[in-house]
């Protein structure tokens, strides 16, 4: 069930980047695509900049949580998103990538 919301495919990605509506914070990078007729979903793409698998692989997974988290506040507001991180994210901690998160979401409208 926890599928329902992620977003797999590349052309699906390239798609919503295509659509140069975006939030920039120190750490992320938040392409966007409001589409009323759909439900929320989510992407996570991490670049090799920020290190070596095992630990892009662990950012993927901390994202995800958060969104998790998140996702009650968010899921009505019909976006598809993309969140890049950006290497900012590996000098803080989960809490405050969580809130930084969490207010450049907000700004989505």
């Amino acid at each position: 069930m926890k599928n329902q919301y992620i977003i797999k495919k590349n052309h699906h990605f390239q798609n919503i980047i295509s659509n140069k509506k975006y939030i920039k914070s120190p750490s992320f990078v938040i392409y966007y695509f409001i589409d009323d007729k759909k439900r929320f979903k989510y992407g996570v793409s991490v670049g090799k900049k920020l290190g070596n698998a095992v630990f892009r692989n662990k950012v993927k997974r901390q994202i995800r949580q958060m969104v998790r988290g998140l996702l009650p506040d968010i899921k009505e507001k019909k976006a598809q998103i993309i969140i890049m991180a950006r290497v900012p994210i590996t000098k803080m901690t989960f809490e405050q990538n969580l809130n930084e998160l969490k207010n450049s979401l907000n700004k989505i409208r």
